[in-house]
């Protein structure tokens, strides 16, 4: 069967994953955008963006495992975009221009109804609205024997750990502190909810660990 992954899901010292007062001009909260400081350096970050160049050694290991072996992703509707509320219009199609780097089937948790979006690149945002279990249960449709992968945010990835159905997560643990915003463990019981550390490599910009899931 596929597996339910997270990769590059940056935090900081204090356990946030997203700063204080978020909005469209600062998505990531304040301070927030530091967490991938790591990344944004990186030969596979600047790969995705059509460009050469980036850092090589094991931030770069770690990152271009993102997307490997995906058929599907999963996001939460703050991930998608800012509007709140029942969608006003369909003006709204993504931080990501014409075409962005999922290449394949975007499952967006919400409320709300909305039409599907197909975007250039092979990406078809679909709006879920029957919650996490009917988000996943499409998502292995789509994948069919590929993993799925979910984009974030925060609280995305806290509803599918608290139901034990991630089954690999790597967290970026950056070096600066945040004081508030969306902490992804907090309240968490992760030992008794079968996860363990398999894998801890520290560099100068960041410390990386990945959770698995005890069968």
């Amino acid at each position: 069967m596929s597996k339910l992954r997270v990769h590059n899901f940056a935090i900081s010292l204090d356990g946030y994953g997203a700063g204080p007062r978020q909005t469209r001009e600062n998505p990531l909260g304040v301070g927030g955008e530091e967490l991938h400081g790591w990344f944004v350096v990186t030969r596979a970050f600047r790969e995705m963006e059509g460009k050469t160049g980036g850092t090589t050694g094991p931030d770069n290991d770690l990152a271009k495992r993102a997307g490997e072996r995906v058929g599907a992703w999963i996001m939460g509707r703050n991930m998608f975009g800012p509007v709140r509320g029942p969608w006003p219009d369909d003006t709204w199609r993504g931080w990501w221009g014409k075409n962005p780097p999922y290449h394949a089937p975007v499952f967006v948790l919400t409320r709300h109804a909305r039409q599907q979006i197909k975007m250039e690149g092979g990406t078809v945002f679909h709006f879920v609205t029957g919650g996490i279990h009917e988000a996943l249960q499409r998502a292995r449709e789509a994948a069919s024997d590929l993993d799925i992968q979910i984009g974030g945010g925060v609280s995305t990835v806290r509803q599918y750990l608290e139901a034990r159905l991630i089954d690999e997560l790597h967290v970026a643990i950056a070096p600066i502190l945040l004081g508030s915003g969306e902490a992804l463990f907090a309240g968490i019981d992760l030992p008794a909810l079968g996860y363990a550390c398999t894998e801890h490599v520290t560099t100068p910009a960041a410390t990386h660990v990945v959770l698995a899931r005890k069968a």
